[in-house]
């Protein structure tokens, strides 16, 4: 039903800590596959990786890796984000009513102090993108990344929260 795409690049810890909140969703049924495109990782992601049972790839171009996943919607999230309690069921629910992108709400716990949130420019991915496979195929560029996939994009806002990956990143 969901293919959960994310790049990495040396986020071994990060990576960890996504997939495992995924692990549910896989028991659920809701994600189908987990697939991890690697820019150079010199780390264990690849062991974390294929630990998990996640395709590794290191040599890809995004619209052939959409052309091989297996679910009809697409999940595009950055290592170390973790979607919070009540994501699965509302997934589930959203992709069988809709046809439009969303993204998770942002993180009530967990917010930068004010003058970042002003200075710092907010990532593509910070709260993942949920969008359905026929669209993600009209949208990617070969040669670019998963980014390219947001611009221009006015996703819905689901009601499920999402832990932004910059605080992984924070906690090394």
């Amino acid at each position: 039903m969901l293919t959960v795409l994310m790049e990495c690049r040396d986020q071994e810890s990060e990576l960890a800590q996504t997939l495992a909140i995924l692990v549910s969703a896989a028991v659920e049924g809701l994600v189908s596959d987990v697939i991890i495109l690697d820019h150079g990782s010199k780390d264990g992601s690849s062991r974390v990786a294929d630990a998990a049972g996640c395709h590794f790839l290191s040599d890809w171009n995004v619209d052939e890796v959409l052309g091989r996943a297996r679910g009809e919607w697409l999940l595009l999230i950055e290592p170390g984000a973790r979607p919070q309690a009540g994501w699965i069921e509302e997934v589930i629910e959203f992709v069988a009513l809709n046809r439009r992108p969303a993204c998770f709400a942002p993180s009530r716990s967990y917010r930068r102090p004010f003058l970042k949130r002003i200075a710092a420019k907010k990532q593509p991915l910070e709260y993942g993108l949920l969008l359905p496979k026929p669209q993600a195929l009209q949208l990617a560029k070969r040669g670019e990344g998963l980014h390219s996939m947001v611009a221009g994009q006015k996703p819905a806002t689901l009601i499920s929260e999402m832990i932004p990956a910059w605080v992984a990143r924070s906690a090394r």
